[in-house]
């Protein structure tokens, strides 16, 4: 397989994905797939859907009807732990540190649940090299390097949100389902943010859920709209900026440029 085509293979798949919450159809009938090197967005009003959505990729929650594929295999009965083993990560919306541990101990931590050696039992956890080394990298990856000897408790919430997208990055995963990582952040903020997503999108499929339109048109290479749990619109954001529905719909009569 050449580099291009490499680039370009599609890691996660949903096919006609429901998931019903007695008569609320909170995914109703959705389909999209997360390619290597691409940023997928998937917009929507609240309610739409999308962090349901989410939870059935990342198998925190059993579709109701429909097929999750990653890299062509059958995931859709996978558990998340199996999930994450196999190199799906996700973020949430609400901060998931260890707020009284180091930056370097939260990745570590979430390393090891991925290096997991449970017949060293006279190696203490803490001193992994394996684990050790791959929360050095995530922290480097992020831009967090320098402050791996900080409590994470006092990181301003910008580096709180990297901090969270490193622990996932220790875990080693192909796949990053990110909800809103770039909530209650500031202009600067932001724009670090969409950098590392950006760097980060060479070597990872990302879906991702965001608010802030402006950030989304400026990085995203792909957008889904959803509505009332459904697909409106799907395509670049050239197209999605076009769409007469989507702009009714959601985006209000000018979308961002």
């Amino acid at each position: 397989m050449g580099s291009n085509a490499q680039a370009c293979m599609t890691l996660l798949a949903a096919s006609h994905i429901s998931r019903h919450f007695g008569g609320l159809r909170a995914v109703d009938d959705v389909s999209l797939a997360l390619q290597r090197g691409e940023i997928h967005a998937v917009i929507g009003t609240n309610g739409a859907g999308k962090s349901t959505l989410i939870n059935v990729l990342c198998g925190e929650t059993a579709p109701t009807s429909g097929r999750v594929e990653m890299m062509g295999r059958d995931i859709t009965r996978w558990s998340q732990p199996r999930r994450a083993m196999a190199g799906v990560g996700r973020t949430y919306q609400r901060t998931t540190i260890f707020p009284t541990f180091s930056v370097h101990e939260n990745c570590r931590l979430s390393a090891q649940a991925r290096l997991q050696k449970p017949w060293s039992i006279l190696t203490p956890a803490a001193r992994c090299e394996p684990s050790m080394r791959a929360a050095a990298r995530a922290l480097e990856r992020t831009g967090l390097a320098t402050q791996a000897d900080a409590t994470a408790a006092t990181l301003s919430h910008g580096a709180k949100r990297q901090l969270e997208i490193a622990m996932c990055l220790a875990s080693a995963p192909q796949i990053l389902l990110l909800d809103e990582p770039l909530a209650g952040m500031g202009a600067q903020e932001t724009a670090q943010m969409l950098q590392l997503l950006s760097e980060l999108k060479n070597d990872h499929a990302i879906l991702l859920i965001e608010h802030d339109m402006d950030a989304v048109f400026q990085v995203s290479d792909r957008i889904t709209v959803m509505v009332n749990g459904r697909v409106l619109a799907s395509g670049t954001p050239l197209a999605i900026r076009a769409n007469t529905e989507v702009q009714q719909a959601y985006l209000g009569e000018e979308a961002p440029v």
